[in-house]
């Protein structure tokens, strides 16, 4: 089972988050053959964190939990609040099979939160820049919640355009990197 979680940094945290630094390092290599997608977002200087994604595949809803809330930096008090949904991976590939590769271009996070029918289930038709893209997915599976995409765009406007807009209740777009150990 596919899992999207999204750690949000608590503010006046980033001191925290770099004394744990190789603690967050250590427990994420733990996962490492379970990770599809990682890395942080960024505020808009595109330096200081505001949060964490890992997209992670897992056996079960509790192994997802324990993997969020085990999280060194969540039991630190680092973070703010962890958004944990179940997701499918609608390209079939981890981020390191992204064929943009690491750092060419702009990194986002979007994120649409939605009720109702699905929307964007299908893969937008130019893919070329999508880095991770499905949709989130209630615990047992049946119900959307929202899409959460990776990809490279230009700019925040055009990384938004990714989703319907009007499907959504909000939408999100953060800076994004990929993550890992450099």
């Amino acid at each position: 089972m596919e899992f999207f979680c999204y750690h949000r940094d608590r503010p006046g945290s980033l001191a925290l988050r770099e004394e744990l630094g190789e603690k967050h390092w250590s427990y994420m290599d733990r996962y490492a053959k379970e990770l599809i997608a990682r890395g942080p977002t960024l505020a808009d200087d595109g330096e200081t964190p505001t949060g964490s994604v890992h997209i992670v595949d897992l056996p079960d809803p509790a192994a997802a939990r324990a993997f969020a809330f085990d999280e060194p930096n969540y039991q630190a008090g680092a973070y703010r609040d962890v958004l944990l949904r179940r997701w499918r991976n609608v390209l079939g590939r981890t981020m390191w099979d992204f064929p943009g590769g690491r750092t060419d271009g702009n990194r986002y996070l979007v994120l649409g939160l939605g009720e109702g029918p699905a929307a964007d289930l299908s893969l937008p038709l130019d893919r070329d820049d999508l880095v991770a893209y499905g949709p989130l997915l209630s615990d047992d599976g049946d119900t959307w919640l929202g899409t959460a995409v990776l990809l490279r765009a230009p700019d925040p406007d055009t990384a938004r355009a990714v989703l319907t807009t009007d499907r959504y209740a909000d939408i999100e777009v953060h800076n994004w990197e990929f993550g890992g150990r450099r």
